[in-house]
């Protein structure tokens, strides 16, 4: 058993409140470009229809089954026989953030730390590396799978999915663009008419700048779920050790299997710095109580890790653990067996 550190409420909301206004931004953003380069090929009229019948086959499509997904993953189902202890984990969890029912595990055979959602909230699917549960401690853990948790309970894949289609449809147009404007190049020359060049340029990067809005996107939905993280298990200090010890993972692994390894640009990522990530998670713990809790925090990073119960596919014994919520949806602990 250990303290959980309390939330800065104030700090909490304010993430929260940016989180959801870069979101819309960057959506209305994707949107509109979208239109814009449409409208640039085809006219207004045309662009709209597009828009409408793409919105209709979206929502008339079945969308692919996260089962079917794991498998083309190399992923296998956790039994929950075998697995008792990270399956109450999730239990917990899925029940404080309000999900229908509890998503069901995965394992990844890769030795990298990792961990995936996919589904939606009627359909959730976690899957969790082989590496990542050697890595990481109980209270580590709870972390990663409460972010997880979040994407789908904020329906993150949906969020993204809108992302990419639009992201792909501003590509399609732009090649389709560039292609009619080598065909009518020759016309335009002999009847000495002037080229916007500001169009052209628009048109011809339009996929780079869709592409950047849409890891932007990205980044700040990872922002959004370790804020969800934080709320769901009341502990932003064990998804900020997760976060350092999956990093230094795979920054040794890179470092020592590439000779020349570089880090990619902040902007050309998928998900935000770590350290950043890290520095956002460790102001939402209460100031006031984290001297106080400092000892606690200090010793639980020695807990027993995972592979002694999960990989080996022991039996837990039925250990008492009480995970605290934030307080800012429930008032009171949910206590889970393990």
């Amino acid at each position: 058993m250990f303290r959980r550190s309390p939330i800065n409420k104030k700090d909490w909301f304010r993430h929260s409140w940016q989180n959801r206004v870069q979101t819309a931004l960057l959506l209305v953003f994707l949107g509109s470009y979208l239109f814009l380069v449409g409208w640039l090929v085809w006219g207004s009229a045309m662009t709209v229809w597009l828009l409408v019948l793409t919105t209709i086959m979206l929502l008339l499509a079945p969308a692919q089954s996260p089962h079917l997904f794991m498998k083309l993953s190399g992923a296998r189902p956790l039994s929950r026989r075998q697995n008792q202890e990270l399956y109450n984990l999730t239990d917990g969890l899925s029940q404080v953030a309000g999900l229908e029912r509890s998503p069901e595990l995965y394992l990844l055979p890769t030795r990298q730390p990792n961990a995936l959602a996919s589904g939606s909230r009627h359909e959730p699917v976690i899957a969790v590396s082989d590496g990542l549960l050697q890595l990481l401690n109980r209270r580590e853990m709870a972390g990663v799978i409460a972010h997880e948790i979040s994407h789908l309970r904020n329906d993150d894949i949906c969020v993204m999915r809108l992302a990419d289609l639009a992201a792909r449809l501003t590509g399609s147009l732009s090649l389709f663009g560039q292609v009619l404007l080598l065909l009518n190049l020759p016309l335009v020359l002999f009847s000495g008419e002037s080229i916007n060049w500001g169009l052209v340029l628009l048109l011809v990067f339009a996929p780079q700048v869709s592409s950047l809005a849409q890891l932007g996107l990205s980044r700040v939905r990872e922002f959004s779920a370790d804020l969800g993280a934080a709320e769901l298990t009341g502990d932003p200090h064990g998804l900020a050790s997760a976060l350092q010890k999956i990093e230094r993972s795979v920054g040794g692994f890179m470092q020592r299997f590439l000779r020349n390894y570089r880090m990619l640009p902040d902007w050309l990522r998928t998900h935000p710095p770590t350290r950043e990530r890290i520095r956002r998670l460790l102001e939402l713990a209460d100031h006031a109580s984290t001297s106080v809790a400092k000892a606690a925090h200090a010793t639980a990073w020695q807990l027993k890790p995972w592979p002694d119960i999960v990989v080996r596919g022991l039996q837990p014994k039925a250990i008492p653990i009480v995970i605290y919520p934030s307080g800012l949806n429930q008032r009171r602990a949910i206590r889970r067996k393990w």
